[in-house]
């Protein structure tokens, strides 16, 4: 490459018309991604915690698997039945690829969600998916390391009360890196993309 031809070449990838285009031609580019990308967070890098069978899961047990974990409990009227239900639609979607996403759910509602309550809940949306939980002292600490907000809502009576708590999941890739964020409402299609960019990054 000659001298001159080099400066061509750098002004052209600077030029402001085209420029996204242009830059993407002179650089790698990363992956389009429509979730929040949080590669290389320093939190959400691991849990303990029970599943509904009574076995204690780490995230590791899950290695080579697309995770897509979500906060929330089974009495919850729209959003937690609304993603799991989507989430089952992005497992379909993935075709044969489906048996490599891992979804799963850790109640906010450890008092009323006991292990057959939250076996019967998932059942409701894929048999594959696990519900976990912890006590309420263990999912303070879990919720401050993820970020997530949750919080009680007393009822008409001691046991009618509600949670207000985050709506989104965290995508972890299969190597067990934390890589995305999507927010409650982006859509099973939305979701399925992201996850066959991170499935096809693997292989």
């Amino acid at each position: 490459m000659t001298k001159r031809f080099a400066i061509k070449w750098i002004a052209a990838c600077a030029l402001s018309v085209g420029a996204i285009g242009l830059l993407g031609a002179c650089s790698e580019q990363k992956p389009a991604f429509v979730s929040i990308d949080v590669t290389g967070a320093d939190y959400a890098k691991g849990f303990e915690l029970t599943d509904h069978n009574g076995q204690v899961r780490h995230l590791t047990d899950f290695a080579g698997k697309i995770v897509v974990m979500f906060f929330g409990y089974t009495q919850c009227p729209d959003v937690c039945p609304t993603s799991m239900a989507e989430l089952a639609e992005v497992k379909k979607a993935l075709g044969p690829d489906g048996d490599r996403l891992q979804g799963i759910f850790v109640t906010v509602d450890p008092a009323r969600d006991t292990p057959e309550l939250l076996k019967a809940y998932m059942a409701n949306f894929d048999p594959s998916f696990l519900a976990l939980y912890t006590t309420p002292d263990k999912l303070a600490v879990l919720a401050k390391d993820y970020k997530v907000y949750y919080k009680k809502v007393d009822g008409k009576t001691p046991t009618s009360y509600t949670m207000d708590h985050s709506a989104g999941s965290y995508v972890y890739d299969t190597k067990g890196q934390l890589r995305l964020f999507t927010r409650y409402g982006s859509g099973a299609p939305a979701l399925a993309a992201d996850i066959k960019l991170l499935l096809k990054e693997a292989r």
